[in-house]
């Protein structure tokens, strides 16, 4: 893998470089989303649309994401991910493709990747849920194929030498 140095502080991949890519893409030109989680199926935050956040602590005001936080956004990704999973066994509805939560002030989206992880959006209550669907319907086609094993262990690394 050829790896080249990064904002996250250690060379990479050119694969997780291209993911890193899609992501900050998915946030620039999709009006509406405030912030990014990719969650790996045990939990663990892989890849945030604002990594050198992923551990700060709540600030009043804050619009960044979930209390300002993309381990806030991995943790409620995480969460919404098991309940809804649990749901589909109970009403043998078969796997869950995505959630949408809408809510006074925000929105939450949640599209399951080929691999068992995540993708999790944070975007502005008045958004366009079709257009933030389809694109990360786009991210999770491009996505789910290349998160091996391997790059997840790489990008979990990266996220926590980050913090």
């Amino acid at each position: 893998m050829s790896q080249a140095p990064t904002a996250y502080g250690q060379g990479v991949s050119s694969q997780a470089r291209n993911l890193r890519w899609l992501l900050s893409n998915l946030v620039e030109e999709v009006p509406g989303i405030g912030s990014v989680a990719v969650v790996s199926s045990d939990g663990l935050l892989l890849l945030s649309s604002d990594p050198d956040r992923a551990d700060e602590t709540a600030r009043p005001g804050d619009a960044g994401g979930p209390r300002g936080s993309s381990a806030d956004l991995a943790t409620i990704v995480s969460g919404l991910g098991s309940l809804t999973q649990g749901a589909a066994k109970l009403m043998d509805g078969g796997a869950v493709k995505q959630t949408m939560i809408t809510m006074d002030e925000a929105s939450v989206f949640v599209m399951a990747i080929s691999d068992g992880s995540l993708l999790g959006v944070h975007a502005a209550p008045d958004c366009d849920m079709s257009a933030i669907a389809y694109h990360m319907a786009l991210f999770v086609g491009r996505a789910g194929h290349v998160l091996t094993p391997e790059l997840r262990t790489e990008l979990r690394k990266s996220m926590e030498s980050a913090q």
